[in-house]
């Protein structure tokens, strides 16, 4: 019996290990961020780190945005997804024609690094938090669209 409890124990610790891995990783690239900008080589390197404790994590979501990112950072150069914006749950209902070819929108610098930002403080709460699940898809699709 206190085999297989410290074989529970030692799976509880790897767990928590995984996710403060991943919380560091975040904090070190908002860090950089906030400090550096938009540097392609070092937000692309860590965001691939990231994403293989994303998978470990059993989250798929998350994963497919963390290499949604990476790839948009490495094709663009810079992060130019603004943050989602709110959607109504009854325009949300709504069908609204889709526009046959929708213009790509520039961000300014500041909108570049505060959507960025953003997107990685989601990151870490996105399973507590409804609203930012929310606006993690809202990134997927926007992403998906660029």
């Amino acid at each position: 019996m206190s085999k297989v409890y410290n074989t529970f124990a030692e799976q509880i610790k790897f767990e928590k290990m995984k996710s403060t891995k991943a919380l560091e990783l975040i904090e070190k690239m908002k860090n950089d961020l906030a400090a550096s900008g938009i540097v392609v080589e070092k937000i692309v390197e860590d965001l691939k780190q990231l994403r293989p404790i994303a998978i470990e994590e059993e989250d798929p979501s998350l994963t497919k945005v963390i290499r949604l990112t990476y790839e948009h950072i490495e094709s663009t150069g810079t992060f130019n997804i603004p943050i989602p914006e709110e959607v109504d749950e009854e325009e949300e209902l709504e069908e609204t024609p889709v526009a046959e070819e929708e213009e790509v929108v520039e961000l300014d610098d500041a909108a570049r690094h505060e959507s960025l930002d953003y997107l990685l403080s989601i990151m870490t709460n996105c399973d507590e938090n409804k609203l930012n699940r929310e606006d993690l898809i809202g990134y997927r699709n926007l992403m998906m669209e660029y």
